[in-house]
Order: C-alpha cells, then sequence, then structure tokens
C-alpha cells in the first residue's frame, strides 16, 4: 500500500483542520493505520491510530479529546479530524500503516508528510 496525506495548512489556536491519507492498494482495509507527527527539533511522536475495521481506536494523551481518527475503508482513506489546536500542534504530520495485529508502534509504511502550523 502506498499512503498520501494532505490537508495541512494553517490555522490559528482554537480552530479546526482535518487531515486525510489516500491509500492505494486493494489491501487498504486489513491494515492499522496511524497518525504521527514531528516537530522541528523534536522526534516523530504518535498521534493516533485506528484498527483495520475502524471499532478501536487510540490516541496520544496530548491529543485525546480534541482530535478524532476514522477510517473508511471503501474509499481507501483515513481522516484526522483536529480540533481545539494549540500552537504546540504545529509539526509535520504523517499517515502510516502497520499490520492489523495491533495499533501501537512500529510502523513500516509511510507516507509524505503534511504541515500544519497553528498560530495564537
Amino acid at each position: 500500500v502506498q499512503l498520501q496525506a494532505s490537508g495541512g495548512g494553517s490555522a490559528q489556536a482554537g480552530t479546526s483542520l482535518r487531515l486525510s491519507c489516500a491509500a492505494s492498494g486493494r489491501t487498504f482495509g486489513s491494515y492499522t493505520m496511524g497518525w504521527f507527527r514531528q516537530a522541528p527539533g523534536k522526534e516523530r511522536e504518535f498521534v493516533a491510530a485506528i484498527s483495520w475495521h475502524g471499532v478501536t481506536t487510540y490516541y496520544a494523551d496530548s491529543v485525546k479529546g480534541r482530535f478524532t481518527i476514522s477510517r473508511d475503508n471503501a474509499k481507501n482513506t483515513v481522516l484526522l479530524q483536529m480540533s481545539s489546536l494549540k500552537p504546540e500542534d504545529t509539526a509535520v504530520y504523517y499517515c502510516a500503516a502497520r499490520d492489523r495485529r495491533s495499533l501501537l508502534p512500529p510502523y513500516n509504511i509511510w507516507g509524505q508528510g503534511t504541515q500544519v502550523t497553528v498560530s495564537s
């Protein structure tokens, strides 16, 4: 599967953005999907994950209650709805995939990143 993220941009604190990840390949529905982010000068960190069937989700504490991950296996897409954005959410966001046995890292398939910049 190949992944391509989009939807990044600039936003004011307190507003919302939605990221989208489009996947190619007929096996998209068999993968756990996740979002990660990397801020300048920091290591890449886990943000959210969703199981292959979309029933189970998992979030980093820093985004819990503000971000929502979802997927549409018929459209080969995974979304990250980001609300109540904070300046500390500024980062390059990556979508990723792994086998469906777990939601946790490591992930072995990565898309290119999309920049999210939140200003106060």
